[in-house]
């Protein structure tokens, strides 16, 4: 990563989020949320809205073993 390149910000269906240049294909399994800048930027967005770390299937399993 350099500080000229333009990044967005994609998250998968395990709900996991990762910075990609934007002017590289996305890849499979991945989309875009929407939000492009700087690395800084993006990695800013990126802790405020993934406070949670664990994949999505994980947390379902131990919601649903407290249930």
């Amino acid at each position: 990563m350099d500080e000229n390149t333009r990044y967005q910000v994609l998250r998968n269906d395990e709900e996991q989020y990762s910075l990609w240049p934007v002017d590289v294909e996305v890849p499979a399994g991945w989309q875009s949320v929407g939000k492009e800048g700087t690395e800084a930027e993006c990695s800013a967005y990126v802790d405020e809205v993934w406070t949670d770390m664990r994949p999505r299937s994980l947390r379902e399993r131990m919601e649903n073993a407290g249930a």
